[in-house]
């Protein structure tokens, strides 16, 4: 057990990765036999993110003292988020518009699968403020516990010292919470072996065989959406992005593997502390919000994914629906849910805004649905990396960023 405990998580982690690969390839009856130890693992990461989420966030901005230092975390935070939402919507479509994923496909004979009907943006707004807020916390509606969260938060520092025992309890529940997700991290490696092999036994490595050249555009679009994370942290923050990328190695294997921003808040929250040294009020603030809306690798698979659908019903885009792309999908992807393959129901709205019929986008999403998991899985990856490289540049800008822990030179 020593020795076992003696491997960084994230080697562990990887080792489990690449043997969950070759039994799905090798051994698909072994995958379907452990399928239960991977929705185990699933079901406890979900377990920790609605407590997670309200208690981290109140006890960040509790932390806080002053209100007003909130509301400059809380601009430059939407504000990166909006800026790197944008950019991957844009690399996105870019990458669509170059390799032609869609062309020449026939969607004759394709099952169409209704996606339903999109949200409108007065429905997101409305939602936010919860009718009843244990029916919130129940359905995991994060936007609605985000708002109670910062209410709450917000009150217990204005209360002033009748809020002093409650800001003290927040902040003992959330110390508590971080322990419990170091805790719950430990059987990541066994999570991750079950969850890619049931991937690849139930799809097989054909997925970027029959969808191959929209895999490839993900996997390069992913790519390239992490390189501007990189040269934000290199040139804004003028930290090194090397050790940046082997502090987040453990949320980013999550990410992967339970292909869910959500899924993946609690262990983000933990390297941002334990790795990058970004303050405790910070990353708790930051970190839950991003979960919500700081989703990079859903705004450029939505931007993707409208330039795949346009080529496969052969409609060729003119500037002026490239613009409206653009903008739908950058808020299409700000509402889009913290789940897996939330980004094909958030398609009929960037496809609605340039005149594509409900018909014709449901042939679409049938024809990528059987192969989406995997592909969800390689841009939830991005969506972690956006998450902690705001945190991080967030935190430089606050001085909320303890410089020798990031670079390594201290113990979490």
């Amino acid at each position: 057990m020593r020795g076992w405990f003696a491997i960084p998580l994230w080697k562990r982690v990887v080792g489990a990765l690449l043997l969950g690969i070759a039994i799905g390839l090798l051994w698909p009856q072994a995958a379907a036999a452990i399928k239960i130890i991977g929705d185990l693992f699933v079901r406890l990461i979900k377990m920790l993110v609605v407590p997670v989420v309200l208690v981290t966030i109140a006890a960040g901005i509790a932390s806080l003292g002053d209100p007003r230092r909130l509301g400059g975390i809380g601009g430059r935070t939407v504000a990166l988020f909006a800026f790197t939402t944008l950019l991957a919507v844009s690399i996105g479509m870019g990458f669509g518009l170059l390799l032609q994923p869609g062309d020449g496909i026939v969607l004759a004979g394709v099952a169409p699968h209704v996606p339903g009907p999109a949200v409108t943006p007065a429905d997101q707004l409305l939602g936010i403020v919860p009718v009843n807020i244990v029916d919130a916390l129940a359905k995991g509606d994060m936007l609605a516990i985000i708002f109670v969260a910062v209410l709450l938060g917000i009150a217990s520092v204005v209360s002033g010292e009748a809020g002093k025992p409650v800001v003290a309890l927040l902040q003992g529940l959330a110390a508590v919470l971080l322990h419990l997700v170091r805790i719950v991290m430990e059987v990541t490696p066994f999570g991750v072996l079950a969850l890619i092999a049931n991937a690849v036994a139930a799809n097989g490595m054909a997925v970027f065989v029959n969808v191959g050249w929209l895999a490839l555009c993900v996997i390069l679009a992913s790519c390239t959406q992490m390189l501007v994370h990189a040269g934000l942290l290199r040139f804004v923050a003028r930290l090194p992005v090397a050790r940046f990328f082997h502090g987040i190695i453990d949320a980013l294997v999550v990410a992967f593997s339970t292909a869910s921003s959500s899924a993946t808040l609690p262990v983000a929250l933990r390297v941002a502390q334990d790795h990058l040294g970004i303050a405790r009020p910070i990353a708790s603030t930051v970190l839950p919000l991003g979960a919500s809306i700081g989703k990079d690798g859903t705004a450029m698979y939505v931007g993707l994914l409208g330039q795949f659908a346009l080529q496969a019903l052969g409609i060729v885009p003119d500037a002026w629906m490239l613009g409206v792309m653009l903008l739908t999908g950058a808020l299409a992807a700000f509402g889009t849910a913290p789940v897996p393959s939330a980004s094909l129901f958030m398609l009929a709205a960037m496809l609605g805004a340039v005149g594509v019929g409900a018909e014709q986008t449901a042939l679409v999403v049938g024809l990528v649905l059987p192969f989406d998991r995997l592909l969800d899985m390689t841009r939830t990856v991005p969506s972690a990396s956006a998450n902690l490289t705001v945190a991080t540049l967030v935190a430089r800008a606050e001085d909320g960023l303890d410089e020798a822990r990031y670079r390594g030179q201290a113990a979490p």
